[in-house]
């Protein structure tokens, strides 16, 4: 009786060896990907951090030179004052009209950084009710938010999910409806009737696909490629450190180093900053739209081109549309 038990324990060793293999694998990639990336960082990076460094040693020592009435310890102190005022989000630059970082605007951009998990750095509560809130603010908060672009883009794929059964309708629903059951004819129109009958690909669902395309193109160039250029002509960016902020802030890794609506110099629109959190919020909607239904739109396109190809350019007697190959079905899901 122990025999059975033993056949029965191999395909869950073998399972449970094949599956420590994997992870395995994978950690020796993530490892080796995080050693890269140090690497390369290191090598970019620390020159320039070296210059930065002393370029303002000189200017302390040119400072002091300048001010003979100020000591190094007197200035150190100062600096230290700077530090401080800016790590809770006190811009040193200007005086005190500088637009306050928490006004509704800016509470509201500073809200949509903490459930999206952007988290810029450059502003966090200096109070201790105020941590307590953000605490508690962001236990549901960010749930929320994964629940609700889930939600959202679940339901924008059911809109879409017409395009699951194109290869599901008959490839002669012409012929069937006309009766015709001879060849079609030979030369050019032959050929366009061969295209419609082997590729089942009618002419509205062809539109359905340039429609598809046409809404995702426009909806990059809305939420992926037009901010990005308005935030850099605002903020006196450039055009690629605009779309460098714009790639940090919706992969939510918010490094802080540019933030929108922070120079004191500049005069911006009450809702500025309310706006730019609405961006996030819808941006990051459409990029995961954007990942879900790009590689279902190539595949179309593909599909569209290889029958173009196949049957819409081929000279000489049309094929029996029964004998037609099938393409094979490709769930969204996939």
């Amino acid at each position: 009786m122990a025999q059975p038990c033993r056949h029965r324990a191999m395909p869950h060793a073998r399972l449970s060896s094949c599956w420590g293999s994997r992870v395995l694998l994978l950690l020796l990639i993530y490892v080796c990907y995080l050693l890269l990336g140090a690497t390369i960082f290191q090598l970019l990076e620390k020159p320039a951090e070296a210059e930065s460094r002393d370029q303002f040693q000189m200017e302390k020592l040119r400072f002091l030179e300048n001010y003979t009435c100020l000591d190094r310890w007197a200035l150190e102190q100062f600096v230290q004052v700077i530090l401080e005022a800016w790590v809770k989000g006190v811009n040193p630059k200007g005086n005190s009209t500088n637009p306050s970082n928490w006004d509704f605007g800016s509470s509201f951009f500073f809200s949509s950084t903490v459930i999206t998990t952007i988290g810029y750095g450059n502003l966090a509560p200096s109070t201790e009710a105020g941590q307590v809130f953000c605490v508690f603010f962001a236990m549901v908060g960010i749930p929320l938010n994964v629940v609700f672009l889930n939600h959202l883009g679940t339901g924008l794929r059911a809109h879409l999910a017409t395009l699951e059964r194109w290869e599901e309708q008959p490839r002669c629903s012409q012929a069937g409806h006309t009766g015709v059951d001879a060849a079609p004819p030979q030369g050019p129109q032959g050929r366009h009737l061969v295209f419609q009958m082997g590729s089942g690909l009618p002419p509205s669902q062809l539109l359905q696909v340039l429609g598809l395309g046409l809404t995702l193109t426009l909806g990059t160039l809305a939420f992926l490629i037009a901010p990005p250029m308005a935030f850099s002509y605002v903020e006196g960016w450039r055009l690629n450190e605009g779309f460098y902020f714009a790639f940090i802030t919706l992969s939510t890794i918010g490094f802080g180093d540019y933030v929108v609506g922070r120079d004191p110099s500049k005069r911006y629109i009450a809702v500025y900053r309310s706006l730019a959190a609405l961006w996030i919020l819808l941006g990051l909607a459409w990029l995961a739209l954007l990942l879900s239904l790009g590689p279902l739109l190539l595949r179309r396109c593909l599909r569209l081109w290889l029958l173009l190809r196949g049957y819409g350019l081929k000279d000489g007697p049309a094929p029996d549309p029964e004998r037609l190959p099938r393409p094979q079905k490709s769930p969204i899901s996939a």
